[in-house]
């Protein structure tokens, strides 16, 4: 059974030009079928700022109302998606950009309206492999941004650390699937400010351990939920850490486990 390496940027590495260029050049390197999947928040807020649109994020989550999801939808799908793909065809890795809606690839509801109204924020529904697989098999590399549709014509602005883990889950059971979270840090650390502080190993009992002490929060807890979904559903293997970790076995990076 071939190896699937499903891959999420995010952080500083979508907004250092210089950075995200060295990333794709390693990736392009990778051998056999692998996604890509890519936030870019930060570069999001900036163009909203300069249009005089109002972000509101709450719990680290944005609300996407008609104006923000124009934005998103040019930022994400637009100007990173192409970018991203530009740079793989110059280091000759052929690849194909997508939104959810593209191939009826990964389609989302609008998340119900319960405490607070995310506005135009969707929750992934299914994962359609048929069109992506056709890709894979002829060493085509599909290249995700984090928008989603419901199939009745609306774009959903989704979580990009949700679309990559969804993505490995729904290739289970074709390929072995390998799921990776590429950021800024090498990892999980016991201390934010010392990037040698790596917690190497992360099971359930260590994910509670560490959340009691304080040492998961934020913007963590989200992605390590979506790391221990995937691991749940037969992903085979999931990581996080400086993209370094895809190609140097040496480095320091966090690797989630079942048990």
């Amino acid at each position: 059974m071939k190896t699937l390496k499903v891959i999420k940027i995010g952080g500083n590495i979508i907004n250092d030009s210089i950075a995200l260029s060295g990333f794709l050049q390693q990736f392009s390197t990778i051998d056999g079928p692998k996604i890509l999947v890519h936030g870019g928040g930060k570069l999001a807020t900036k163009l909203a700022k300069q249009m005089q649109v109002d972000v509101q994020m709450i719990d680290g989550r944005r609300v996407t109302n008609a104006e923000t999801l124009d934005i998103i939808t040019m930022v994400y799908a637009g100007k990173i998606n192409k970018n991203i793909i530009a740079e793989l065809q110059k280091n000759k890795c052929n690849s194909i950009g997508f939104t959810g809606a593209d191939g009826n690839t990964i389609v989302a509801g609008k998340r119900t309206v319960k405490e607070i109204d995310y506005g135009f924020v969707g929750d992934i529904v299914n994962i359609n492999t048929a069109v992506l697989e056709l890709l894979l098999n002829a060493n085509v590399t599909p290249v995700f941004c984090a928008i989603t549709h419901d199939e009745k014509g609306q774009l959903l602005n989704t979580n990009a650390d949700t679309i990559a883990s969804e993505l490995a889950i729904a290739f289970a059971k074709k390929f072995q699937t390998e799921l990776y979270y590429c950021f800024e840090k090498n990892g999980v650390l016991l201390d934010v400010n010392n990037d040698d502080s790596v917690v190497e190993h992360i099971n359930h009992k260590k994910y509670q351990e560490l959340l009691k002490e304080g040492v998961i929060t934020d913007g963590m807890l989200p992605k390590l939920n979506n790391c221990f979904h995937a691991i749940e559903k037969n992903v085979d293997k999931v990581c996080i850490g400086k993209s370094e970790m895809l190609y140097n076995q040496n480095s320091k990076f966090t690797t989630i486990q079942a048990s």
